[in-house]
């Protein structure tokens, strides 16, 4: 091969090498465009691992950020969806009323990390499974790693909710490096007062901590809590206001363009 053929040859690999390998089995878009114009290729990369957890005593217990999963799930295909935990207490309307069919899960419940790190990677060689959420409290690199290549084989996305023993072993793990595409923080903040006497929408508080291949991160929204079709939306009061996400100190709201 001569130089010249060698060096197109090689331009050519470049890119495919520093784009993460998952953006090969394409994305998933929000539809909200404030949030999909930051993630590579428009939306959460599939066939790649993605984190979640939550806020102060909800680092525990889970449920903003199990529900955010269960919207991701429920809207990856129509095969099953591999759940593993150390403890049982999934509650299946709850994970409906998020867009996700309890009847296209299968549970695993498994006394340690590395049994539940163990189930997702067998779960991602499985024929028929559209995705796998894992609740862990330790992620090694390694493991980490390891589920972000099997993710990336299969083209099956793995999601993972962070659930932690107490406020030492949270405060340990929470900024530890990781093999994830992206890491999220998601809170139950107050929702707004609707047209109707009562109580609003429910919304989250959905934090971007870390996106590998983006420019930017730290960045937050509020958003509608997702509702039986998996999606998330914006306040309908705030829908004739122009989008603008800023950095995290300023904890804006996703705002949708006149129109």
């Amino acid at each position: 091969m001569s130089s010249v053929a060698t060096l197109v040859a090689l331009q050519d690999r470049i890119p495919r090498i520093e784009r993460p390998g998952a953006l090969l089995h394409g994305v998933l878009p929000f539809q909200i465009e404030a949030i999909d114009h930051i993630l590579p290729g428009g939306g959460l990369a599939l066939g790649a691992v993605h984190e979640f957890h939550g806020v102060g005593a909800d680092e525990e217990d889970g449920a903003a950020a199990a529900g955010f999963a269960a919207a991701i799930a429920g809207r990856l295909g129509h095969g099953l969806v591999l759940w593993a935990s150390k403890r049982g207490d999934l509650y299946g309307p709850g994970l409906a009323e998020h867009g996700l069919d309890p009847a296209r899960i299968v549970r695993v419940t498994a006394p340690r990390d590395d049994d539940i790190l163990w189930a997702l990677e067998e779960g991602l060689r499985t024929a028929g499974i559209a995705a796998v959420i894992g609740e862990i409290g330790r992620l090694p690199m390694v493991a980490g790693r390891r589920l972000q290549l099997a993710a990336e084989r299969s083209g099956v996305t793995a999601l993972l909710l962070r659930r932690w023993r107490n406020g030492a072993e949270a405060a340990a793990e929470r900024t530890r490096p990781s093999a994830a595409m992206t890491r999220w923080r998601i809170a139950a903040i107050p929702s707004l007062p609707g047209d109707e006497p009562g109580i609003g929408a429910p919304r989250w508080r959905v934090e971007l901590l870390r996106c590998r291949g983006a420019e930017t991160a730290n960045l937050t929204w509020d958003v509608e809590v997702a509702d039986a079709s998996g999606l998330v939306s914006v306040p309908a009061k705030l829908g004739d206001r122009p989008a603008a996400p800023r950095r995290l100190a300023a904890v804006p709201e996703i705002r949708r363009a006149a129109g």
